[in-house]
């Protein structure tokens, strides 16, 4: 099982590259994760995935690909190229769609780790219901998880309070978890969240932490703070 320190993602969440990496600079030697996401990427492009590994972290580059087969494949080809450890699609892309996404990244020379992204942690069973989905949450994502596995993807993403039954369908599969809050943290936009503990708890592998950390008053802190309560509850 990986260190705590390993299993923690910081979300950096800003809108251009100098205040992401002096936030990512407060936390080296501390976590190994950063995930990027369409915000920052979009201003920035691959030359903050590089800025970011030359720091000394592995890059999980969160672009929630879905799009058709073939642009999903070559979006997969252009991202594995940057060095990105994990990369996300949308796992509502469909079956023909995670297949080639899960293709070309097998086919880089340096294979990234396709996520699916299930039900987004902002969604609720109001949210699905306003775009026709009658299922709830937890069975979108079972539903979702187990035709994304079919198309040979071996990771997801989804809320922690999915985390007990992607597990227990597919032990193997690398769980990635937003919506983690500490105890008495604010919850913000998202929807379904947990602590991190409960959330390894559960089966998470890792965690993706982006507000606890990034607006704390010393983001070096809360981050150790996660890392010392993910220990503990490992112990």
């Amino acid at each position: 099982m990986a260190h705590p320190s390993e299993r923690i993602i910081a979300a950096l969440d800003f809108p251009s590259r100098k205040p992401a990496l002096e936030a990512a600079a407060k936390l080296q030697g501390i976590i190994r994760w950063m995930k990027i996401g369409l915000e920052l990427y979009v201003a920035e492009g691959n030359r903050i995935v590089s800025d970011i590994q030359n720091l000394g972290f592995s890059v999980f580059l969160d672009l929630k690909f879905h799009d058709i087969p073939n642009t999903v494949a070559g979006a997969v080809r252009t991202a594995a190229a940057t060095g990105a450890k994990m990369l996300t699609v949308h796992a509502s892309g469909g079956p023909v769609m995670l297949a080639a996404a899960q293709e070309a990244a097998a086919a880089s020379s340096n294979p990234p780790k396709i996520l699916a992204v299930t039900v987004l942690t902002s969604m609720d069973a109001a949210q699905l219901s306003a775009t026709g989905v009658a299922a709830s949450p937890a069975e979108q994502v079972k539903r979702l998880a187990a035709m994304a596995y079919g198309s040979g993807i071996r990771g997801f993403v989804s809320s922690p309070e999915e985390v007990a039954t992607i597990r227990a369908a597919h032990p193997e599969a690398t769980l990635v978890i937003p919506g983690i809050r500490p105890a008495g943290a604010a919850t913000g936009d998202q929807k379904r969240i947990a602590t991190p503990a409960s959330a390894v708890a559960a089966g998470a592998d890792y965690l993706v932490i982006g507000r606890p950390i990034m607006q704390a008053a010393d983001p070096a802190a809360a981050a150790q703070a996660i890392v010392d309560e993910i220990a503990t509850a490992r112990s």
